[in-house]
């Protein structure tokens, strides 16, 4: 179900797209489509133990790894200066242990996260084209295919489970022209502010629940084109 959501999400931020026909480029137009490498900085610091009846996380603690990932934006802009932006990428982290826990260097093995995000930019021109810009809106990270470690698994562990939960994105950036063609350069940073509780299984039984920090900056590069 997670899956088909994620897909049926990822087709609705790509709507304008299709929905549009095809123009020519232009520094003025209401459509900007951003081809980004992005570097995605989670945290995964524990900042809750709800359910740990063998004392598992005294002194412990938890850190999700680092990823580079491809994403495409879509921008929709109402005025010069006002636009609505979404996002559209999958991102693929591991969790490790920290602390007490440093030993355990693969507690959650894999997850895939659709972060559906979308911000609302007020952008100020300068000379020469140049629009730097801030923005904030909402996002709900979306887990899929979370699978319990190799370092829990002799545990008895059989299934992890990451609860999707609202959070908040604050954005800032800039975009550079190149030509007057609408295309150009596109430089933004956002700020995650996003929890979610692991849940861990041995069968059907809960073993274990933490909630955990993730708040990641997602740094971005790309190319963008207006028309």
């Amino acid at each position: 179900m997670k899956k088909v959501l994620a897909a049926a999400l990822c087709a609705a931020m790509l709507t304008p797209l299709a929905a549009t026909p095809a123009m020519a480029g232009s520094p003025d137009g209401k459509l900007q489509v951003k081809l980004l490498g992005t570097g995605v900085l989670p945290d995964g610091k524990i900042t809750k133990v709800e359910l740990d009846p063998l004392g598992l996380t005294n002194g412990a603690n938890t850190k999700a790894n680092d990823n580079v990932v491809p994403t495409l934006a879509v921008e929709y802009f109402f005025s010069p200066n006002v636009s609505v932006e979404t996002i559209c990428c999958f991102t693929q982290h591991h969790v490790s242990g920290t602390g007490t826990l440093a030993a355990a260097t693969d507690i959650v093995g894999h997850v895939l996260i659709l972060p559906a995000t979308l911000t609302a930019k007020y952008h100020l021109p300068l000379p020469g084209g140049i629009k730097p810009y801030v923005g904030v809106g909402p996002s709900v990270f979306f887990y899929i295919d979370e699978k319990p470690g190799a370092s829990i698994v002799p545990l008895g562990v059989t299934k992890v489970n990451m609860s999707n939960k609202l959070g908040v994105a604050l954005q800032a950036g800039v975009d550079i022209p190149v030509n007057k063609n609408g295309l150009g350069v596109s430089l933004d940073a956002k700020k995650y502010f996003m929890d979610t509780t692991a849940h861990f299984y041995a069968g059907s039984t809960e073993v274990l629940r933490t909630k955990h920090s993730l708040d990641p900056w997602v740094i971005s590069a790309g190319l963008s084109y207006r028309f």
